[in-house]
């Protein structure tokens, strides 16, 4: 599938198959992640892989998306490593490029993804329950498996939209 492919028919997968999904998947996911960009290439996310189903289940109990979370068969907790950072802003956005690179190679492999944001209401809980240092900030969590059949929509705004005009006076010109 070619990058423009993936991008316009990537969907958030909220239904998922009770067949696992392996470590050796969840393995390719993150590597595809870490070759998001970052600042300074500085990395500073870190994840984990979560496939017990106890774990699940107790994070399912931390957001009102709980049915996608008990759900799915895996996820991955994506957390900014604050020993690594160097700007919140620019990590942060590194973060999420790192989230879009997981969604479009879990599409690519055929698998369903959805990026669960609501849950970071309860970080805190979050982090206790899976035990981590104080130096890591959960910034998403996915829930993964192999969807189940059915359309998802996929509407978008027109183009014209989602532009602003340009200025009134070009830079360095006064009006």
């Amino acid at each position: 599938m070619d990058t423009r492919e993936a991008i316009e028919t990537r969907r958030s997968v909220r239904d998922f198959t009770d067949e696992p999904v392996s470590d050796a998947e969840l393995d390719e996911l993150i590597e595809a992640a870490i070759w998001a960009p970052s600042g300074l290439n500085n990395q500073p996310w870190r994840f984990m892989k979560i496939t017990d189903r106890a774990t699940i289940v107790g994070l399912s109990g931390l957001t009102k998306y709980r049915g996608v979370v008990a759900g799915a068969p895996a996820l991955i907790a994506v957390f900014l490593d604050e020993t690594a950072m160097y700007d919140r802003t620019k990590d942060l956005m590194s973060a999420g490029a790192a989230v879009q690179n997981i969604l479009l190679a879990a599409h690519d492999a055929g698998l369903g993804a959805c990026w669960l944001g609501e849950i970071l209401r309860n970080r805190e809980k979050v982090e206790k329950l899976l035990e981590v240092s104080s130096d890591l900030e959960l910034v998403a969590l996915v829930a993964l498996g192999r969807p189940e059949p059915g359309e998802r929509a996929g509407v978008r705004h027109p183009l014209e939209s989602m532009m602003l005009p340009p200025p009134k006076f070009p830079l360095g010109t006064d009006p």
